[in-house]
C-alpha cells in the first residue's frame, strides 16, 4: 500500500461514523440530493450511495426541454414578476388541489436552488444584454423560465450534475453504483433500514440509515409517452410495498405535443415539442388547416396542458377522426416574425430532431399527439421529503408533495426535484424522525368517494368484478360528450404493449366509469398471471411495478367520479369541491 493510500485509509478509520443515505435514481432530484448530502459542511456530510438502474443519463430529466421556472432576485426577474404571482399560477394550474405550504416553499426557495445549480456548473442562457434569458410558457403570467442550451435544458443540467457526481465518486466522497436495480426496501420495527438490489444478476443488500427515492415517473404504463424506457414506476411500487401512503394517482398529465411517429425499439422516447414553442407563438391546426384551440379555451394554445390535450381528443372525436390521429403544430409564423434561423437558434434540439425525421418545421407543420408525460401523484411526503414510513424519503416525480395539485404548471417539475430533494437531505442530516400526523399516526386513505378497498396481502386494490358486464370491443354504455364514441378492444395476454393500449384507452386523456371498471378487472387478471417468485431479471420486476402502478391509478380514477385537473371523467360533471385522494395498505 502506498503512503498516500495508507494515509487516506487511516483518516477514514479515524473519522466519526457517518450515517448512510442511499439515493435511488439519477434524475435531477437524485443527483442534486446526492451532491448536497456528500458536500454538507460542519461534519454532517452523509455516507452517500447513489444507485441508478441504468446509466446516469437515463432519466426524464435528461429529456426535459422546457426549462426551470423561478422568480429570480429583483433586477434579474422579469419586470413586475413576483413569488406571489408564481404561487397564484401554480395554484390555478393545480385546480385548487395543491398543498399551499408546499407551493409557497417551491416558489419562494426556487432562487436558492437555481444558485445551487450554478454552483455545480450549470450555465443558463443569457439574452443579448448578457442578463439571464427568461421565457414565457403556457399558464405562466410572466416570463420566468430559465433555459440552458435553448431546448436542451434537462440535458445540460443533468450533465453538469453528473460531472459533479463523478468528481466526488472518484475522490471517494460518495459511492456510485450503475446498473443497480432496487428490488425491495428492507424494514425493521416499522422503519426502512436499507435496500436489496440486483446488479449483474447478483442480489445485493445495502443497509442504510435512510433511503431517498428519486426514481421518476411511470409513463411506460401508457402506449404513448415522452418518458424514456426507465420510467416504470419502480419507486412508487417500492414505497407501496413497504407500507407508505400514496396519493393523487388519478392525476396524470399528458403533454399535448409529442411528435406522432413510431418509437424505435431501444431508442429515445418520441420527441417532445416543448411548451416553449407555443409560448413563442406556434398554433395547433386540424387536418383541414383549422386552428381549433380558440374554440375550446380563451387562452387557446397557451391553456394548461390538460386542457390542450383534452381539447385535441375532443376535437378529433367530434370531427369523426380516429382517436390516434395527429393534429399539426404550426411554427411557421414564428420564423416569419422573428427572422430566418430563429427556430434553429432557439430550439436547436427540436430543429435537429425534426430534420432527422424528414421535416422542415420552418416550412411545414409538425404532426403531434398527446402523450403521457408527468404524474402529479406519487408517494405522499411532507414538505421535508419524509414519507409516512420512518427512514424513507422521496423527491421529484415519484413524490407527491401536493405542490403540483391536480395538474402541474409547466416547468415546475425540475424545480420541485431541486427544492424538495434539498429539503429531504436537510431533514435526513438533521436526524429528524419520520413524518406523522398531529395525532401521532400516518394519515389514512381518503378519497373523494370515501375511501378505497385495499388488501394488505397483495398490496393492491381489491377488485370485485362480479358486477361487470362491459364487453370488450363494444362502445362503453356510460354517457360521454355528444359525438364522442369510446371503445376498448380485447387486450389479450399481458405484455407491455397490451398494458399501454389498455391504459391509454381506459385511463388516458378521457375516462369513463365503465372503461375504468373493465380495466381494473383486466389488470387484476394480468397480475394473477405474473409470477411472484424472486426474479433475477430486472425487466420482470419492472413488469410487476408497471402493473401495480396501473392498478393503483385505475382504482384512484374509479373512486374520483367527478372531473378535476388532469383527471377528466367524460361521463360525469366537473368537481364542485376538489379533495385529495390517498391510498395506503390497511392496518
Amino acid at each position: 500500500m502506498t503512503t498516500a493510500r495508507a494515509a487516506r485509509k487511516g483518516a477514514l478509520e479515524d473519522a466519526p461514523q457517518r450515517r448512510r443515505l442511499v439515493v435511488v435514481g439519477s434524475g435531477i432530484a437524485g443527483l442534486y440530493a446526492a451532491l448536497l448530502a456528500a458536500d454538507a459542511e460542519g461534519g454532517t456530510a452523509a455516507d452517500v450511495v447513489l444507485l441508478s438502474k441504468g446509466q446516469l443519463e437515463h432519466s426524464n430529466t435528461f429529456y426535459a426541454q422546457g426549462g426551470v421556472s423561478a422568480v429570480l432576485e429583483p433586477g434579474e426577474a422579469a419586470p413586475g414578476d413576483t413569488v406571489d404571482a408564481h404561487v397564484a399560477d401554480t395554484l390555478a394550474a393545480g385546480a385548487g388541489l395543491n398543498n399551499l405550504e408546499a407551493v409557497r416553499i417551491l416558489c419562494t426557495e426556487a432562487v436558492r436552488d437555481i444558485a445551487g445549480l450554478r454552483r455545480y456548473g450549470v450555465l443558463f442562457d443569457a439574452d443579448a444584454q448578457g442578463d439571464t434569458a427568461l421565457g414565457l410558457e403556457a399558464a405562466h403570467s410572466a416570463p420566468r423560465i430559465l433555459h440552458a442550451g435553448g431546448d436542451a435544458t434537462g440535458a445540460r443540467i443533468a450533465r453538469g450534475l453528473i460531472a459533479a457526481v463523478l468528481e466526488r465518486a472518484v475522490s471517494g466522497r460518495l459511492r456510485l453504483e450503475t446498473g443497480a436495480f432496487v428490488t425491495e426496501l428492507t424494514t425493521a420495527d416499522g422503519r426502512v433500514t436499507g435496500v436489496n438490489y440486483l446488479q449483474n444478476g447478483e442480489l445485493k443488500r445495502l443497509p442504510a440509515a435512510g433511503v431517498l427515492l428519486a426514481t421518476g415517473g411511470a409513463g411506460r404504463i401508457f402506449a404513448r409517452t415522452s418518458n424514456p424506457p426507465v420510467a416504470t414506476a419502480d419507486g412508487l411500487a417500492l414505497a407501496w410495498r413497504a407500507g407508505a401512503v400514496v396519493g393523487d394517482l388519478e392525476f396524470f398529465q399528458f403533454h399535448p405535443t409529442t411528435m406522432a411517429m413510431p418509437e424505435t425499439a431501444g431508442g429515445p422516447p418520441p420527441l417532445l415539442v416543448s411548451e416553449a414553442v407555443r409560448g413563442e407563438g406556434a398554433v395547433l391546426l386540424a387536418a383541414d388547416g383549422h386552428r381549433f384551440m380558440p374554440d375550446y379555451h380563451p387562452d387557446a394554445e397557451l391553456a394548461p396542458r390538460d386542457v390542450v390535450s383534452r381539447s385535441i381528443a375532443l376535437h378529433l372525436a367530434r370531427t369523426g377522426a380516429p382517436a390516434d390521429s395527429p393534429v399539426f403544430l404550426d411554427a411557421r409564423g414564428i420564423e416569419a416574425a422573428r427572422g430566418s434561423g430563429f427556430l434553429a437558434r432557439r430550439f436547436p434540439t427540436i430543429s435537429a430532431a425534426t430534420a432527422a425525421a424528414g421535416f422542415d418545421w420552418t416550412a411545414e407543420p409538425l404532426p403531434v399527439s398527446p402523450a403521457a408525460h408527468y404524474w402529479m401523484g406519487g408517494v405522499v411526503t411532507d414538505v421535508d421529503g419524509r414519507t409516512t414510513v420512518p427512514g424513507l424519503y422521496a423527491a421529484g416525480e415519484v413524490a407527491c408533495t401536493g405542490a403540483q395539485g391536480a395538474n402541474r404548471l409547466a416547468s415546475n417539475s425540475l424545480l420541485e426535484g431541486l427544492v424538495f430533494g434539498r429539503r429531504a437531505v436537510e431533514s435526513f442530516l438533521d436526524g429528524e424522525p419520520g413524518w406523522v400526523s398531529a395525532a401521532g399516526v400516518p394519515p389514512r386513505a381518503v378519497s373523494a368517494a370515501g375511501g378505497l378497498t385495499l388488501t394488505h396481502a397483495s398490496g393492491t386494490p381489491a377488485v370485485d368484478d362480479s358486477h361487470l358486464t362491459f364487453a370488450y370491443g363494444e362502445s362503453s354504455p356510460a354517457e360521454a360528450p355528444e359525438g364522442v364514441v369510446r371503445t376498448v378492444t380485447e387486450p389479450g395476454p399481458f405484455s407491455r404493449g397490451a398494458l399501454g393500449r389498455l391504459m391509454t384507452g381506459a385511463a388516458g386523456v378521457l375516462r369513463t366509469g365503465a372503461e375504468l371498471d373493465a380495466a381494473a378487472a383486466q389488470l387484476a387478471l394480468w397480475e394473477a398471471s405474473i409470477s411472484s417468485t424472486e426474479a433475477r431479471d430486472p425487466r420482470e420486476h419492472e413488469d410487476r411495478n408497471l402493473l401495480l402502478a396501473a392498478r393503483l391509478l385505475v382504482e384512484a380514477a374509479r373512486k374520483r367520479t367527478v372531473s378535476v385537473g388532469a383527471h377528466h371523467r367524460a361521463d360525469t360533471d366537473h368537481a364542485p369541491a376538489p379533495t385529495h385522494s390517498m391510498q395506503r395498505i390497511s392496518s
